[in-house]
């Protein structure tokens, strides 16, 4: 039988997938916030996690999935068309193919932290926000929204900070930048609250559907399911 989805659903896909190739575009650049130096991608990324988690909440953790997937494989186009672009060879009057490459050129080590974090990281977060709201019986969705940050964004900084930088830097230093964006992006999500109900308020009034995940089978490799 064929799916059919909402308007509404699209947009909240296409802002996901697009805040998530967004933050890797972006994610070179180092900005200073007070005494914190982060990645540029801080500005957007989180909001790859509270759409995540208005897609599990409202549609259920079935379609939060191939949401997910489908960011992934769009950011991997993404990835490989930016290195095509840096391997072409520039015009002769074009003088900018070293800024290109240094902005826009993805180091292998980088790309695969980023990409294998930003898998783990979003299944955790789906998973449990979707497992607590049949154990709170729909009620208190910040402490799922919240909740379910904690442990997504934990384990995306944990993995993508091991596996870019193990062996370069001291695990103390390691741990210190590990705490420091789990807590930022955490602590972004909680003051997204607000945000993360009227959406979610809007989307169960105008789509009449409210999900709950009772029969799912949480494999993130059941792509089709």
């Amino acid at each position: 039988m064929e799916t059919r989805f909402s308007q509404r659903f699209i947009v909240v896909a296409a802002i996901f997938i697009t805040c998530l190739i967004t933050a890797n575009i972006i994610a070179v650049k180092l900005i200073a916030i007070s005494w914190l130096n982060l990645p540029a991608a801080i500005i957007i990324f989180p909001l790859s996690y509270i759409f995540g988690d208005i897609l599990t909440e409202v549609y259920g953790y079935r379609t939060a999935r191939r949401v997910i997937w489908l960011g992934f494989f769009c950011n991997l186009i993404a990835v490989i068309v930016i290195w095509l672009g840096g391997l072409l060879p520039p015009a002769s009057e074009w003088e900018h193919q070293e800024a290109y490459e240094t902005i826009l050129g993805y180091a292998p080590r980088l790309l695969g932290a980023s990409l294998i974090a930003y898998l783990i990281g979003e299944f955790a977060n789906s998973f449990v926000l979707a497992k607590m709201k049949i154990r709170t019986r729909g009620r208190w969705l910040w402490t799922r929204t919240i909740g379910s940050t904690i442990v997504g964004q934990g384990l995306d900084s944990l993995v993508f900070i091991t596996i870019a930088f193990a062996g370069t830097q001291s695990w103390s230093f390691l741990g210190t930048i590990i705490l420091t964006h789990w807590l930022v992006k955490t602590g972004y999500e909680t003051v997204a609250t607000p945000f993360t109900y009227a959406v979610v308020n809007y989307l169960k009034k105008k789509e009449g559907i409210d999900t709950y995940d009772y029969d799912t089978k949480f494999n993130p490799l059941r792509v089709l399911d």
